[in-house]
């Protein structure tokens, strides 16, 4: 049976408990609340996915405590994504990193055409959620729901969602509503280098905008 439990000292050892054991553990963010587990655990990944019905095609994020774990993950932003998260993060921006060739995630997507290998990744701005990050470490994550249906803005609802699919729900309130994060990926073809693979708190104007600031959309 799962539970829910306020976020403490005893929680998060818990929750870290079941994700060094491949399991799941739902915990909030500044966006929405979301399904998370082991980023280097291919079956805890396979489990979010089910719990989810998520389709296989799609990815997930790893949630990160600060912008120096991407580094240890071997993973880099780049242009003009890291100047857009010198903008955005901590916030509900994710950026697709490219990955390394040593970076250990099982989260990462490799194109078999051009060989890119990357990952979306986000630091949420959250004191509630750095507080587990920093506990857990990176996570690998996706908006507690099923796939398709409106995201959860509270553990109840999440709990609803997904059920004893996961092992721990952590209450840290009600979330500011049922928006994502916007993901954004860089590529030199499309306007301003960069295209909007998802719209959300963060609005694509807003975006694009920044990239004019301090010179151009492809300054470092």
């Amino acid at each position: 049976m799962s539970e829910i439990c306020t976020i403490n000292d005893e929680s998060l050892a818990r929750a870290v408990e079941i994700i060094h054991d491949g399991g799941l553990v739902v915990i909030p963010t500044d966006t929405v609340y979301g399904v998370a587990c082991d980023p280097r655990n291919i079956e805890a990944i396979r489990k979010v996915f089910a719990a989810k019905k998520r389709p296989k095609y799609k990815s997930l994020q790893v949630l990160l405590p600060s912008i120096e774990s991407m580094e240890k993950l071997h993973l880099t932003l780049p242009v003009p994504l890291n100047r857009l998260a010198a903008m955005f993060m901590p916030g509900a921006f994710s950026p697709i990193a490219e990955a390394e060739d040593d970076c250990s995630l099982a989260t990462v997507r490799r194109d078999p055409v051009s060989g890119r290998s990357t990952q979306g990744v986000r630091i949420p701005n959250s004191a509630v959620a750095l507080r587990v990050l920093r506990a857990t470490g990176p996570l690998a994550a996706t908006s507690a729901n099923r796939s398709g249906e409106e995201s959860a803005q509270t553990v109840q609802e999440a709990k609803e969602a997904l059920d004893d699919a996961v092992d721990l729900y952590l209450d840290g309130g009600a979330t500011p509503g049922h928006v994502a994060s916007t993901v954004v990926e860089a590529d030199p073809h499309e306007r301003d280098g960069i295209v909007i693979l998802r719209e959300g708190v963060i609005r694509e104007p807003v975006i694009r905008k920044a990239l004019t600031l301090n010179g151009g959309a492809l300054g470092v």
